[in-house]
C-alpha cells in the first residue's frame, strides 16, 4: 500500500514559523508538546491544539477585513 501526503507546505520555509505557531497555541491552550513525537497525546489534547490555531488564525483573517 502507497501513502501519498498531500499536506505539503506551499512555502516550505514557513515550517519553522508554523511549529512555532502550534507551540504557542499549544501553550495557550495549557497542552504541553514535546519537540517531535506527540503521539501519547489524547483526541482531545490534539484538538484542542488545532482549534486554538484554527481560531487564532480566523480571528487575524477578520482583522485583516478591518
Amino acid at each position: 500500500m502507497s501513502y501519498n501526503n498531500s499536506n505539503k507546505l506551499v512555502i516550505p520555509e514557513a515550517k519553522e514559523k508554523l511549529n512555532q505557531f502550534k507551540m504557542e497555541s499549544a501553550s495557550e491552550v495549557g497542552v504541553n508538546l514535546k519537540q517531535g513525537y506527540n503521539g501519547d497525546l489524547t483526541s482531545r489534547e490534539a484538538g484542542s491544539v488545532g482549534g486554538q490555531m484554527v481560531k487564532k488564525m480566523v480571528q487575524a483573517y477578520e482583522q485583516g477585513l478591518k
